[in-house]
């Protein structure tokens, strides 16, 4: 049975998913599948500073606002989690997710590594996965394909990812972006696992035992 499937008892809290990868290794597609193959899961729409990009659309794609605005919810901890990255702002709204793990919605964050050091502080509870390309030629290959970036724009972001992947081992799992539908089986994969953990099925399993007189 696939997770989107899946009813959730009354009173089991959502799960956190926290994916990150180089800029290139294929993250959005990844998670556009993702997403498709389980309806349960909601994506966490970030806030950023940054302009919108042709297509792209306020309140789905991201929540655009200005430095300013960003500041002062900074200011006010608004954030799980935030970070600058070339040159812009980036957040993650700890409402929004506070909310989705109450009403027991799975929510998946799409953030970097300073994002999800942040979120292991914050929320130890969320799974996180880190994706990688298949080598440093093919994340090249891809970059370059994209025909969005300048030379130098691509050299900067070659070397941040390898900066991003020394970071490997702090996260819990870890899918190689070779084959597209291969990574997106694994990354299902982790999300149907996780609604078997332990500290997610406390409650039902509470239920369960004190029918026998537990």
């Amino acid at each position: 049975m696939s997770v989107g499937r899946v009813r959730k008892p009354p009173h089991q809290r959502g799960s956190i998913f926290v994916i990150s990868a180089p800029s290139g290794a294929g993250k959005s597609t990844l998670v556009k599948r993702l997403m498709a193959a389980v309806p349960s899961l909601a994506f966490s729409v970030s806030y950023t500073t940054r302009p919108p990009r042709a297509g792209e659309k306020h309140g789905r794609d991201y929540f655009f606002v200005s430095p300013r605005h960003f500041r002062r919810m900074i200011a006010g901890d608004k954030f799980v989690e935030w970070a600058e990255v070339f040159g812009y702002l980036y957040g993650t709204s700890k409402m929004q997710v506070r909310a989705a793990q109450k009403r027991g919605q799975d929510i998946l964050l799409d953030i970097d590594v300073q994002g999800h050091h942040q979120v292991r502080r914050k929320l130890p509870e969320a799974v996180s996965v880190f994706v990688l390309p298949p080598s440093f030629k093919e994340l090249e290959r891809r970059l370059r394909h994209r025909h969005s970036d300048a030379p130098a724009v691509i050299a900067r972001r070659l070397e941040t990812a390898g900066q991003e992947l020394a970071h490997w081992t702090e996260y819990d799992y870890l899918v190689v972006n070779d084959r597209l539908r291969t990574a997106t089986r694994a990354l299902r994969a982790v999300a149907e696992a996780a609604q078997v953990r332990r500290e997610i099925q406390a409650v039902r399993v509470q239920e369960i035992f004190r029918t026998f007189g537990g």
